[in-house]
């Protein structure tokens, strides 16, 4: 792997298809047939609003059996909707080969898919075969929520000379019940920005949410973090889509969700802004004080209960009383107006460092 400085990212504001933000990347989770694809980007396009047309060719199920996508087929389709409506194209790769036929018929821009951005194995092969092209690559989240992973394929792609990249937000794999398909964990896309800067951040709402009727709330939420664009799934006959019937949208649904975004200011310099919420930030810096002082507290206490514990020969965990803990939270966060994912993983982790704690002082 070449560790030679990278060279500067591209802002996303220079793409050729960037006019506003949100950069709109749509089009179906598959391929399935010319007709199809055509009638979907002529109807996309006629929105006005969608910057670069998307389609899976090569469709990686869990199972096998299911649609696998139509293969290299499909890239004439994809030149025709470049021909023909001007959009700019997009497709998913997970090998060398992909790729090659990728660039081979003009497509603008390639994601690397949760799948295969989890494996550094196949990340590397994928940065080879871009080597020496300009086109623009966009690299989902591993399925798993690791930051380093993210991280780590985005800077394999980087050290293959590729200047134009950016991440797609697509949630991550969770065993927890949630109305989530993949659950957002919204602060591993926030710290990727900060952890590299000028790298654009597109939100994938159909892959987050798994249905249509969640779409618009997720796709507000990223505007509101300041994200760049939307990748979103579009279909003429959603209900009738070979694969993610589900997630998909009409074009003009599509159309109609994208008018009802709220588009905020990134930043204001008004006086009277500026004033209020430096008030309000001292505010949240004092209760983030209190905050520590009472977690101390409790770690404290916690470990007075390990002391007591080792001396009685009591094991460490508890798991009643930890059922217990989050039941009785619950409730209480319910009537405080918490959200109840936020009390849950509030908690976790103030168990597991309570267990941590506890283990450290009986094994002194």
């Amino acid at each position: 792997m070449n560790h030679e400085p990278f060279l500067p990212l591209v802002p996303i504001t220079s793409w050729r298809e960037f006019k506003k933000r949100p950069l709109v990347i749509s089009g179906p989770c598959s391929a399935e047939s010319e007709q199809q694809v055509m009638q979907t980007a002529v109807r996309l396009a006629k929105t006005g609003r969608v910057d670069i047309f998307r389609a899976g060719l090569w469709k990686p199920r869990t199972r096998p059996g299911n649609f696998e996508g139509v293969g290299s087929k499909g890239l004439l389709w994809l030149k025709r909707v470049k021909d023909e409506t001007g959009l700019s194209t997009a497709t998913e790769v997970a090998t060398s080969r992909h790729v090659y036929e990728a660039l081979k018929y003009g497509v603008d821009y390639l994601w690397i898919g949760a799948r295969s951005s989890v494996n550094p194995f196949v990340v590397q092969e994928i940065a080879e075969a871009l080597r020496g092209s300009d086109v623009g690559v966009l690299v989902k989240n591993p399925v798993i929520p690791e930051p380093a992973l993210w991280i780590g394929a985005i800077e394999r792609i980087r050290s293959a000379g590729i200047t134009k990249i950016g991440a797609i937000h697509r949630g991550f794999a969770t065993f927890e019940k949630s109305p989530y398909r993949n659950f957002p964990h919204w602060l591993l896309p926030v710290e990727l920005k900060e952890r590299i800067p000028g790298l654009p951040v597109i939100c994938d709402p159909s892959h987050i949410c798994g249905n249509r009727h969640m779409l618009a709330d997720v796709s507000q939420k990223a505007m509101d973090l300041n994200f760049e664009g939307l990748m979103i799934e579009s279909h003429i006959t959603p209900e009738k889509a070979l694969s993610d019937a589900a997630q998909q949208l009409t074009p003009e649904a599509l159309l109609l969700l994208l008018q009802n975004l709220v588009m905020r200011e990134a930043e204001s310099d008004r006086s009277e802004y500026v004033r209020i919420l430096d008030d309000l930030r001292q505010k949240i810096d004092i209760f983030d004080e209190q905050l520590l002082d009472i977690l101390e507290k409790r770690m404290k206490v916690a470990g007075d209960i390990a002391l007591h514990k080792k001396e009685n020969q009591v094991a460490v965990l508890q798991s009643k009383r930890w059922a217990e803990v989050v039941r009785k939270n619950i409730e209480t966060g319910k009537r405080k107006g918490l959200d109840t994912d936020f009390i849950t993983n509030l908690f976790r982790h103030i168990h597991q460092e309570s267990i941590n704690h506890q283990t450290r002082i009986m094994n002194r």
